[in-house]
């Protein structure tokens, strides 16, 4: 499902229309980036939680060069899901052999 899936979804589920839902979508976007940017994480009761987890200082390597690298501390953004989010996607009724792994695993 895609962004305009997503909006088309709730725009037929409560009458608004597709406009105002893209508007609040990118707004509630924003400001999730916003957050983390500010090392703020965000909490959402049910859904799960938009956080910051921090990435240890480690060497690499640039092939290319075949020389090491090192790759400072940093953090990136992760979600992590509620506890009643992952339990109704475990009782979900959908038959993983359905999908395949790409499928599953495409992000837009």
């Amino acid at each position: 499902m895609r962004k305009a899936d997503v909006v088309t979804s709730i725009a037929e589920k409560t009458g608004i229309p597709k406009v105002d839902i893209l508007v609040a979508l990118e707004a509630f976007f924003k400001e999730v980036k916003q957050s983390l940017e500010e090392g703020e994480p965000v909490y959402v009761r049910g859904f799960g939680s938009f956080i910051l987890k921090k990435r240890a200082a480690k060497i690499g390597r640039n092939i290319k060069k075949n020389i090491a690298v090192e790759i400072p501390e940093h953090f990136i953004p992760a979600f992590k899901p509620a506890k009643e989010f992952v339990q109704a996607v475990k009782d979900s009724k959908h038959d993983l052999k359905e999908h395949k792994d790409s499928d599953l695993m495409d992000h837009d």
